[in-house]
């Protein structure tokens, strides 16, 4: 039997960009190289951002490479203080080196930039063949050249021009063993362009394709996000005016939550036969995924809307308006501008920063609430497509609720229920112990979620007969609370009785709240199988640490969550390279989630907007093979092939006790 050994040289360290080579899917998108040739536009418009550059040119080369070109100030190309080397060779191959990193104080080269990781263009370079910069500064032109993410020609002058002529080119060539496919998406990089040409007012942004010289797109918006609204939503006439603004805050502000300059511009229209032409932006990066900062564009107009009808005695007697029907029918266009932006994944194509939901709704509702009063006959308009929203939804929950019958059962007493009629937005925690219960009862939103605390342990019921299971009381509040009746895979259960569209598992992040989740998975999957099939089982992801951190400069106060030890690590990082010093925060451990008071229990586990709620799904529905999982975890007669699993893989597993 052949030995491998296992000492000090085993261990690799994996050193400069081998990290992006060994794993690119960690540092952008490998579908194509689309993403990592945004990477070098997002620096151009970068420097349009923060007002040196009016032109950004694209060209896309017959060979498969494709340059890019702004006439911004050009990369530093002088030796770095600490390094040692040129700024443009450590930009372009130090995973954590940029300008954008000081902006604690606003004052940074880039305050207002996309890029938070460092990460951008030197994952290009290393998942190109080759990539040549030209820099034009200080009157002399530079070059530099990069195959695999290596140096092949140093920086050397290679030329001059006057000194007012600045600016950077980067032609990159992608590799395409690192990609699915190895050509760009057309269309996807427009995209990209012309939305800079948007967000950007005065930039003007070309595209060239060399085999067609002809062939050259511009872009420039003189109307900007009112424009391009116009344009998505394909020329229609919208119900009332398009409502375009921009609102920031400035340096007399007295509000103290957010820095000078952070705030958004938008641009919003309601349209009777149409819905879902939205676009967001955050400090220009398109964020496909949405985020925090739509959830705050939609609760900033709702409550606007809301003010005004309720101002004005606009809503009928038993109508209950609610966010969808304000935003089911509302086109935007919103760009919004954050000084230390978190995204969720290198792509950035989500906002996840919890304080941009409060900054947009501030910055909007102030604004429309004036808007509103000031043109009454376009408020009305817009006051009566929403109520008339709000009575289509509410007969249509009207409809499925003549669907359950008449023979209710009780439903338990210590379920706090919530008051919606429409099973699409109703949502139930399971929740671990009466002090959480509590906590989630004080924390929820009363009108879409209902609390049913579970006291102790629910059975293990992966071998317990179906006729047995409602002598367990735990067993029997859920499935009575829930509406449906336990059931077999094969079986075709009566749903129609079905209260909530997510039954969501909310337990404490520890070892005895993981043995809960599993025990009630496995009830779910065993006993009622068709509530997973149908996606209707969620688990909530509770933080297990606080970080509190102190204000610093014009930076406020904040509180930071995380999940486990290692993002709590990342953010300890992040905080590090803002500059601020460990004694700036404080770590504190939740024990629990009775630990948490309401208004932390809402902000992170519960509140739709900000919370991490994991969908329960099974790839293909394979029952097969996740019967056989269950079985090994939760069968009687399995302990001695449980003890093996453990001594396998037990290794892997770090214990939180």
């Amino acid at each position: 039997m052949a030995s491998s050994k296992y000492n000090e040289s085993s261990i690799r360290v994996l050193k400069g960009l081998e990290p992006v080579k060994e794993r690119p899917g960690m540092y952008t998108r490998t579908q194509d190289p689309t993403h990592i040739i945004q990477e070098v536009i997002d620096n151009a418009a970068d420097e349009a951002l923060a007002g040196y550059a009016n032109k950004i040119y694209v060209v896309l080369h017959i060979n498969g490479s494709i340059t890019v070109i702004d006439n911004g100030r050009g990369i530093p190309v002088g030796l770095h203080p600490e390094e040692k080397e040129p700024t443009v060779q450590l930009v372009f191959t130090r995973l954590h080196a940029g300008g954008k990193f000081d902006k604690k104080s606003g004052q940074g080269a880039y305050a207002f930039s996309g890029g938070l990781h460092g990460v951008g263009v030197s994952v290009t370079n290393a998942l190109s063949k080759q990539l040549d910069v030209i820099v034009k500064r200080d009157g002399k032109i530079h070059q530099i050249s990069f195959s695999d993410g290596d140096v092949i020609v140093p920086l050397k002058v290679i030329g001059h021009c006057d000194k007012s002529d600045t600016g950077t080119q980067v032609t990159v060539t992608p590799d395409p063993k690192y990609f699915d496919q190895p050509n760009i998406s057309i269309n996807e990089l427009e995209r990209v362009l012309r939305s800079k040409a948007v967000l950007l007012p005065g930039v003007e942004v070309t595209l060239q394709f060399e085999k067609d010289p002809d062939n050259i797109k511009t872009w420039k918006y003189p109307e900007g996000l009112k424009g391009y609204l116009d344009e998505i939503s394909d020329y229609q006439e919208p119900l009332v005016p398009i409502f375009a603004l921009e609102n920031f805050i400035d340096h007399s502000s007295d509000n103290d939550s957010f820095a000078p300059g952070e705030g958004a511009s938008w641009a919003l229209a309601w349209y009777e036969n149409s819905s879902g032409a939205n676009e967001s932006y955050v400090n220009l990066i398109p964020t496909a995924a949405g985020g925090t900062h739509e959830a705050g564009l939609r609760t900033g107009v709702f409550d606007s809307i809301k003010s005004f009808i309720e101002l004005h005695g606009l809503l009928p007697r038993g109508v209950r308006l609610q966010m969808e029907d304000a935003s089911s029918k509302l086109h935007f266009v919103l760009s919004t501008r954050i000084l230390d932006p978190q995204f969720q994944g290198q792509t950035k194509e989500k906002l996840t920063s919890r304080d941009a939901l409060k900054l947009v709704a501030t910055m909007i509702k102030q604004p429309l609430d004036i808007w509103l009063n000031n043109h009454l006959d376009y408020a009305k308009k817009i006051a009566e497509l929403v109520i008339k929203q709000a009575m289509n939804r509410m007969k249509s929950s009207q409809k499925i609720e003549k669907k359950k019958g008449s023979g209710v059962a009780v439903l338990p007493g210590k379920l706090t229920d919530c008051e919606s009629d429409d099973i699409h937005e109703r949502e139930i925690f399971l929740v671990e112990g009466d002090s959480a219960g509590g906590s989630a009862k004080l924390a929820r939103n009363k009108n879409t979620q209902a609390i049913l605390p579970l006291r102790g342990k629910v059975l293990n019921t992966f071998e317990v007969d179906r006729d047995r299971l409602f002598a367990n009381n735990e067993i029997h509040d859920i499935s009575v609370a829930i509406g449906v009746d336990p059931h077999g895979i094969n079986d075709e259960p009566d749903l129609t009785g079905l209260r909530y569209n997510k039954i969501i598992i909310m337990s404490d992040a520890d070892v005895d709240g993981s043995h809960i989740k599993v025990l009630l998975l496995t009830l779910f999957y065993i006993h009622f199988p068709k509530l997973v099939e149908k996606g209707h089982i969620y688990v909530a992801s509770p933080p297990l640490f606080r970080v509190d951190v102190n204000a610093s400069g014009k930076r406020p106060a904040r509180k930071l969550y995380a999940l486990d030890e290692n993002e709590l690590l990342a953010i300890e990082d992040r905080l590090t390279k803002e500059g601020l010093k460990p004694t700036h925060w404080s770590v504190g451990r939740f024990k629990g989630l009775g630990e948490m008071n309401p208004e932390q229990l809402w902000e992170t586990t519960m509140n739709p907007d900000t919370r991490r709620v994991l969908p329960v799904l099974l790839i293909d529905f394979d029952h097969q093979a996740t019967h056989a999982t269950f079985s090994k975890l939760m069968g009687k007669g399995e302990a001695s092939a449980r003890r093996e699993w453990m001594e396998e893989n037990g290794s892997s597993v770090e214990v939180d006790i």
